[in-house]
């Protein structure tokens, strides 16, 4: 099955005109290696090769950028098949889009030298086009992220068609409305984190001033936003509910925990869980007792209406 990712091509997509000339996409992490005898299967197996490599190439960095790094490479390089297409942000508020057509080519001596071939459609296509939630999603922070959720509105824009109507067909949504409602407070967090409760002791990550943090991507999904504390000893893992099952979201930040305490924690990190829902849920409540690692937060949206004209 066709899969789809939005890729950054270089800081601030500087990169981006070059590869639309070129053909391709491109990685620049690990510049002195030639990877074609070193892209195994499982991401896992590659983080654990280069991880290291990258850490000493990058002293002082932690090991969630290392991770940050590696997986965009290996997704640029073996993760991303012939014929799934790529979505390219060119910093002007425009994405190219294009179809893979070859296989991994490392180009040395280039500043971005992890290559794939890249048969670029006609035209690009504009942020004004898009639904609302594509754009957010493809607004994400890390380097590669998967949108093959939105494939039918995707492909029917390269066809030259409007947005369809984005519903969840996910089974594990109990609730279609929170869903909906709880992928705007997602932005909305990241947005005014400073603000909040969690952004008086935690940070959203960061790579090189860039924000990292929100949809990380790891080897069983993408963390809705992964921050570490103030003093650094602590990484967090925050899921919204969005609507699933409560034994659901559970296991799902369960997950995430475990890969980042194996794959990215330092030795003197700890790692929490945040679950935060638009309700109280005592079926949610139940399943943390036994889990003291994780919080739940339940929020409140509040408005008011302001007049603008004066009654005569």
């Amino acid at each position: 099955m066709k899969s789809y990712f939005r890729i950054l091509l270089g800081s601030k997509n500087c990169f981006a005109e070059e590869a639309y000339r070129s053909n391709c996409i491109a990685a620049g992490f690990i510049t002195d290696r030639d990877l074609t005898h070193h892209l195994p299967d499982n991401w896992r197996d590659f983080n654990r090769e280069f991880i290291p490599v990258w850490m000493k190439q990058n002293p002082g960095k932690p090991k969630v950028s290392a991770g940050l790094a590696c997986g965009m490479l290996w997704t640029v390089a073996k993760g991303v098949q012939v014929g799934d297409v790529v979505l390219c942000p060119d910093g002007k508020g425009n994405y190219f889009v294009g179809e893979v057509t070859g296989g991994y080519e490392y180009k040395k001596g280039e500043e971005l030298p992890h290559r794939r071939v890249v048969r670029w459609f006609d035209r690009p296509l504009t942020r004004d086009e898009m639904s609302e939630p594509l754009r957010k999603s493809l607004s994400s922070g890390p380097p590669v992220i998967n949108v093959s959720r939105h494939a039918a509105e995707i492909e029917r824009l390269i066809a030259g068609g409007q947005p369809l109507t984005i519903v969840s067909t996910d089974a594990t949504v109990e609730d279609p409305s929170a869903f909906a409602l709880e992928k705007h407070l997602e932005d909305f967090l990241v947005q005014n984190w400073h603000h909040t409760e969690l952004g008086k002791h935690y940070d959203v990550f960061e790579e090189d001033g860039e924000l990292a943090g929100q949809q990380y991507q790891t080897d069983t999904g993408p963390i809705d936003i992964l921050a570490v504390s103030k003093d650094g000893k602590e990484i967090v893992v925050i899921e919204l509910k969005k609507g699933r099952a409560s034994d659901v979201v559970v296991g799902q930040v369960q997950r995430y925990m475990g890969y980042v305490k194996e794959e990215l924690a330092e030795s003197n990190q700890n790692v929490r869980g945040v679950i935060i829902a638009f309700e109280d849920d005592i079926k949610l409540r139940r399943a943390l007792a036994v889990a003291p690692n994780i919080d739940f937060y339940t929020y409140k949206v509040h408005f008011k209406l302001e007049r603008k004209n004066q009654r005569r």
